[in-house]
């Protein structure tokens, strides 16, 4: 096992009877970086929880399906995750998704809450991060935030996403560049109001001068 397979949980699950040990493996791997995503998404602690929960019950449910020729555990796991998110946007824009949470949620005890606001908090920069790529095409936004936040290689976020590696790396590159773009445009009249403060303040001088 590689450094990297250690660290960030990409080692393939296995059938047979090890199925529950690599189960844990990967859930103990993949829970915070899961947690982190939908705390991007979300400020509620109960939602975070929730839908954390829905992703590795969707690993368990799917744990035999999935083929490690189509890319790494936390490639696949992320797919999961975005589809629990996908799914609970459509319950909640058809107003279905408060009835059915409060039916079957898991009540959270006080440090768990407290646990997930501290979560939520330290995504603080990541959600508005996730707020200012809005504007963005879906799959660009989905392709930045998969590999420069929550960090998955641009193969993983191929597998992820459903969409070729090359195709990754090439929106990536371009929407990177559209990004730093903006940015020097937004930086551009904050460097231009000293100067023209200065500017003015000269001016007055010299006309005082007069």
């Amino acid at each position: 096992m590689t450094d990297r397979t250690a660290a960030t949980g990409t080692r393939e699950p296995q059938a047979g009877a090890g199925a529950t040990t690599e189960f844990e493996r990967i859930y103990r791997a993949n829970v915070e970086a899961v947690t982190a995503y939908f705390a991007r998404r979300t400020a509620d602690p109960q939602v975070v929880a929730d839908l954390t929960a829905d992703t590795f019950v969707g690993v368990i449910t799917y744990f035999g399906s999935f083929d490690p020729g189509k890319g790494t555990a936390r490639a696949w796991v992320f797919g999961i995750a975005r589809r629990v998110y996908a799914s609970y946007c459509e319950a909640y824009s058809q107003q279905q998704h408060k009835l059915q949470r409060l039916a079957g949620r898991r009540d959270l005890d006080q440090d768990q809450i407290t646990e997930l606001l501290d979560r939520i908090d330290a995504e603080r920069a990541g959600r508005d991060l996730v707020s200012g790529l809005a504007a963005l095409p879906e799959r660009d936004r989905a392709v930045v935030e998969l590999v420069d936040i929550a960090g998955l290689r641009p193969k993983e976020a191929a597998a992820a996403l459903g969409l070729t590696p090359g195709t990754v790396r090439m929106r990536l590159m371009r929407t990177r560049a559209r990004l730093r773009k903006q940015a020097l445009e937004k930086q551009a009249p904050e460097k231009q109001a000293p100067e023209k403060q200065a500017t003015t303040e000269n001016q007055i001088r010299g006309n005082s001068n007069d």
